[in-house]
């Protein structure tokens, strides 16, 4: 499979396929949700369980272009409609989750739930975005924007799984990963540096495959070439990182809105750790956002069924 490297790659691909994946949507009470549903829709590469106030849903006149790919369940609280969209991907009924206008906070209550949840007992929960830069030449995923605050050297590991398995997704055989600080150096007076070290090694060692990781690096050097030649700085990322592993939340978190703001990068992104994809866009991101985190999470998603 050939790289894909950006949106509009990614959408061909999943149109190809010609199989439309199952969406589980927690109170899809807006425009911009409604504008992703009804783009998926079009795209032909997802059908929607609705789960919510129908005295809403059946107001969205896309939805009815498509009445055998919809189904509107009413729920009109929306804790409730959280717990029901969790029981469908747990028996089987959906392959993906999907955060409407509900509290976050809310949604990973039932997202986490130890017994009727949908994270498997040990596994981390964390986030991967995923960006199209007009002035990258392809597609740069970073972790972690919005879940952890301080990741452990066990956190990060997962991490950088997570990503490494979504890049093969993407097509990207051998991903660069780079380990993000503000310098280049090694400090004790920061931790989360004395990890990257530890990571690097487990890498050099084989533990993540066929896998470039470094660092610490930052963002310039690991993305721009003559930034690392004008610094002397010799890396195997050689300014071509697919994925940026960022110290806190606060740093990723910080990329993440600069990027989109400044640099009008298109983003997606999903929880990781759950058995399904969760599409958990913030209720401010644009309908194209949302509607590129679902294809996304049928790119990525193996089924949920636990």
């Amino acid at each position: 499979m050939e790289a894909i490297r950006n949106f509009n790659q990614l959408t061909d691909h999943l149109k190809n396929l010609k199989k439309r994946k199952r969406i589980a949507v927690v109170c899809a009470n807006d425009l911009n949700t409604e504008y992703a549903i009804a783009r998926a829709l079009d795209e032909g590469i997802a059908e929607f369980i609705m789960i919510g106030d129908s005295s809403i849903l059946e107001k969205y006149s896309t939805l009815k272009i498509y009445p055998e790919f919809v189904k509107i369940i009413h729920i009109e609280d929306p804790d409730e409609a959280a717990r029901e969209a969790v029981r469908i991907i747990r028996e089987g009924g959906a392959d993906i989750l999907m955060k409407g206008i509900i509290s976050t906070e809310n949604l990973l209550h039932a997202i986490l739930d130890k017994e009727k949840g949908l994270l498997p007992q040990g596994k981390v929960l964390t986030h991967l975005a995923v960006m199209e830069i007009p002035s990258y030449d392809k597609f740069l995923f970073f972790s972690d924007a919005a879940v952890i605050p301080r990741p452990t050297l066990q956190q990060r590991i997962e991490m950088i799984w997570y990503a490494i398995r979504t890049c093969h997704s993407f097509g990207i055989e051998q991903p660069k990963i780079s380990l993000i600080h503000c310098t280049e150096k090694v400090s004790a007076k920061f931790p989360h540096s004395l990890d990257y070290v530890n990571i690097v090694e487990l890498a050099e060692a084989g533990e993540f495959g066929d896998v470039i990781i470094d660092g610490p690096l930052d963002v310039r050097t690991s993305c721009e070439q003559a930034s690392g030649d004008i610094k002397g700085i010799v890396s195997p990322i050689n300014g071509q990182a697919d994925v940026l592993i960022f110290p806190n939340i606060e740093s990723g978190n910080t990329f993440y809105k600069s990027v989109s703001l400044f640099a009008k990068a298109s983003m997606a992104g999903l929880l990781q750790g759950p058995v399904c994809p969760v599409v958990l866009p913030s209720r401010s991101d644009s309908g194209l956002s949302k509607y590129y985190s679902i294809a996304m999470a049928c790119l990525t998603c193996n089924g949920g069924q636990i």
